[in-house]
Formats: structure tokens, sequence, C-alpha cells
């Protein structure tokens, strides 16, 4: 429970919508239909959700159109995008704590850092030279900003954040817990069967209003930079390789990997454990499924899957058994058509 909440009528004025019920109803935080109680906030997105949204105790709910007549009687805040209404009171009703601007003591700034008003950087932190950190930034515990790094306004870096020498970073950047912003690219060159190690001297660049999950990884470009666009959102467990370019508004589910040198559009959404191969193009609003391998540029908008379906394990080593045997197959086929072509040629006179 968190201070003395919100009226439907204060979550009104600070999101929109409309109201239907009693404009004082009042909520102190927010929970699922099937756990909210009365002084819970909750929301219902569609008919699927109806009969929960009826059986459910909260206090009040922000619900879409589609469900206002039904539920009419209800005190419900009335939403065309009832989902990001939702996120948006979460964050009101649920307010992150914010630790005291200050450096703590057992941090290690450089003097020539510059930390701007209300910067907070906590226990065990390494800042670099020349590092700029900007207004209302929190840097957590156990972070490293390596020599040259900017940090942008507002931002908040989780626990053991590292952000490499030389990276720059917008405002409002939310980097969870072990994110490695700019360790070096995996680029080598083979010189008498060793490998040469090729320096990178690009950076990361990221836009504003981006969140990366904990133990993801961007690496520096290797001549130009890395760059990820505004707004774009990126999971836990993500591997972005040197000289990528990832659009604005662009989500990554967890675990995906990408290879270096791709370029993704804007407003694309990569699935959880995809697999996307370096020096390819994917245009803007691209949709890859989950698990699926992206071998070639996809430069139309829609979606792109390149799984298998799930199937008993002795019917798959079935079907994987007559892999080997597709180009043989080809073969007799293109035979019988050439056979069969000719045989519906007309005889000669």
């Amino acid at each position: 429970m968190t201070g003395a909440g919100l009226t439907l009528a204060e979550l009104k004025a600070r999101l929109g919508g409309e109201i239907r019920g009693d404009p004082a109803t009042r909520v102190q935080s927010a929970a699922s239909l099937a756990k909210a109680g009365p002084d819970d906030l909750s929301f219902a997105l569609g008919r699927k959700q109806l009969e929960a949204a009826r059986a459910s105790r909260a206090g009040a709910l922000i619900i879409s159109p589609e469900l206002a007549e039904a539920l009419d009687g209800r005190p419900c805040l009335v939403s065309s995008n009832a989902h990001a209404a939702f996120a948006r009171a979460v964050g009101l009703l649920h307010p992150e704590p914010a630790p005291e601007p200050g450096v703590h003591p057992t941090a290690s700034v450089h003097p020539n850092a510059e930390l701007g008003p209300g910067v907070s950087v906590a226990a065990g932190c390494v800042i670099g030279a020349g590092v700029r950190i900007g207004p209302g930034s929190r840097v957590g515990p156990l972070c490293v900003l390596g020599d040259g790094v900017r940090l942008g306004r507002d931002c908040v870096l989780h626990a053991r954040v590292t952000i490499c020498h030389d990276c720059e970073i917008g405002d409002r950047v939310i980097l969870h817990p072990g994110c490695v912003i700019g360790a070096d690219g995996f680029g080598n060159a083979r010189e008498d069967g060793r490998w040469i190690k090729i320096p990178q001297i690009g950076r990361v660049v990221i836009g504003d209003d981006v969140e990366i999950g904990a133990n993801t990884t961007i690496d520096r470009g290797a001549l130009d930079d890395t760059v990820i666009g505004t707004g774009v959102r990126i999971d836990n467990l993500v591997q972005i390789a040197h000289n990528c370019v990832i659009g604005e508004h662009t989500a990554i589910a967890g675990c995906a990997g990408i290879a270096g040198s791709t370029r993704i559009g804007r407003h694309c959404l990569i699935g959880g454990a995809a697999m996307i191969l370096g020096h390819i193009e994917i245009g803007d609003h691209v949709t890859v499924s989950g698990a699926s391998f992206i071998g070639k540029s996809l430069p139309e908008p829609g979606v792109y899957t390149s799984t298998m379906p799930q199937m008993p394990h002795a019917e798959w080593l079935r079907n994987a058994a007559q892999l080997r045997h597709l180009a043989d197959m080809r073969e007799r086929i293109r035979a019988l058509e050439r056979e069969l072509a000719a045989r519906k040629r007309p005889s000669p006179e």
C-alpha cells in the first residue's frame, strides 16, 4: 500500500479517459483481476476478460470502451488504450523510491568528472575521467562508467552496469543489472593460422527513453558506432554485436542474438531467442517470431517465422533422416518433370 492513493478523478486528470461510477473512488495500489481487493486498481482489455472483471473484487478498473456498458455501475476509467493507461497508473501508484542525491563515500569519482544537480552515485561505483552525468540520474551500486562516457538526464542505472569508454547514453534511459554497454565487438583477422585482434574504435550511442534488460550486452562498433534508437526496448540476455543499428521504438525479447553490422528498422518486434545473421537489413514494422533464424534481408513489413513445429521425438527423427535425401529427391523430381514434359510434346509428323 502506498500513501493516500489516487481517486478516479485524479487518475482521469493524469491519464485522460472517461469515468464511469463514483469519481471519488480511491485506490491505493494495482493488482491483477484475480488478486485485487477493494483498495486496488486493475484492468480489463476485452470480452475475454469480462467474466474475470465482473468477478474481481477490485475497487476500480481501467477498461476498454467495448466493456463500458457490460460493466456499468462499477467504478471504471474507460480508455481507448486501457493497457497503456494502466501502465501509467501503476507508475503513479507505485513510484520507484529515489535515493538521496550525492556520492557514496566508497565510490571512486575522477576529479574531472562532471555530475549534474541531483545525481546519485551509490556504493562501490567507479566513474572515470571526463565522464558527464546529466541532472537527476541515478547510478546504482558497483556500476562502472569508463573514461569519456556521456550519460543523459534522469537515467537509472541499476546495480553492476558497465558502460565502457566514450559511449553515449541519452536521457531517461534505464539499464538493468549486469548490462554491459560498449565492450569490444568480436573482430578478428587471420594471419598464418592465428587470430589478430581488430581494435574496436567505434562507440555505442543510445537514444532517449530506452530500456535495456538485465545482463544484455551491446558491443561497440569496430569503426563506426553501434546505434540504439530512441524508445527501443531490449529484454534480458540479448546480444547485439558491433556496428548494428536498431531503429526507433523497436522491441527485442529475451535471448535474441543479432550479429554484426545488421540494421533493424523502426517499430519492429523481434521474438525471444531469435537469431539474426550479420550484414543484413530488416525494414520498418517487421515482426520476427520467437526462435526464428533470419539469414537474409527482410525489406518488407510483415510477420516472418522460420521455426519447425514441435512433434514427438520419434517423428522428428524420421523427418530429420529425410533431410539427407532432399538433393536426391529434387533431382528425381526434376527428371520426372522432364519425362512428363517430353510425353506431352506433340509427336513430329
